[in-house]
């Protein structure tokens, strides 16, 4: 019997001699985890295609460079979707760097609002949040990315992330306060 790591180092192999069946069979193997990672960073299905699209491109051109010993083919799998996702969000509309924030008061948010709600509500309201704001709370919030970080992927200065992540969490509390009315 075939085990799941063996099938995804085959169609890695074949994906290297530009076999067309090995490449839509890595595409399929991975679609579901790549298009959640997809959808973080997009507003809807369909930009989460496109942002998919541009991912295997560069997925399959860069094969070469993939090393199993230093991370999982998951691990590169995704962080090759994220940048793409934020491209795909800077291309959208430029960061502002004329708002810089050092202190943010942390919003209090209502636990018992988002018990009730599912995680595709909360995603929901979270895609409709301005881009730069949706890139870093993501980044932030759902990644794990520290604000200097964030500043570095996005080009923009840590008090701007801050900024916007402060912004995000003033928009989420308040739609969240609306819910619960």
């Amino acid at each position: 019997m075939v085990t799941v790591e063996q099938n995804i180092e085959s169609l890695l192999q074949g994906c290297l001699a530009n076999e067309r069946k090995a490449q839509e069979g890595l595409y399929r193997e991975f679609y579901g985890f790549a298009m959640s990672v997809a959808l973080r960073y997009s507003r809807d299905e369909h930009d989460a295609a496109d942002i998919m699209s541009r991912a295997f491109v560069k997925i399959f051109k860069s094969l070469r460079t993939y090393d199993p010993n230093k991370g999982s083919i998951h691990a590169w799998i995704k962080k090759i979707v994220m940048n793409e996702g934020l491209d795909h969000i800077k291309s959208r509309r430029r960061f502002s760097d004329n708002v810089e924030l050092e202190t943010v008061a942390e919003p209090e948010v209502n636990n018992t609002i988002l018990q009730q709600m599912g995680s595709e509500e909360i995603m929901n309201i979270i895609k409709r949040l301005p881009p730069a704001t949706h890139a870093v709370f993501i980044l932030y919030a759902v990644e794990g990315y520290n604000h200097r970080e964030i500043g570095e992927r996005l080009g923009i200065s840590e008090g701007t992330s801050k900024w916007h992540l402060s912004e995000a969490r003033k928009t989420l509390q308040q739609k969240l306060e609306h819910l619960k009315r």
